[in-house]
């Protein structure tokens, strides 16, 4: 799964650091830890990933 916004990258960088057990999952608030409690590593990795130029700060719902 591609992340569809800048905000959705970040998040997924979030909780995949916390997955890793770079930073404490505590720490984690919101959307990166909903992403930790329901993403598999590899999941996150692929979000985290996607290429940023053209994605939207944020997406509209």
């Amino acid at each position: 799964m591609k992340a569809q916004s800048k905000s959705q990258q970040r998040a997924a960088g979030a909780a995949l650091s916390a997955k890793r057990g770079e930073t404490k999952v505590n720490d984690l608030q919101g959307a990166s830890k909903d992403m930790y409690d329901s993403m598999s590593e590899e999941e996150l990795e692929e979000m985290a990933s996607t290429e940023h130029d053209g994605l939207p700060d944020e997406v509209e719902d």
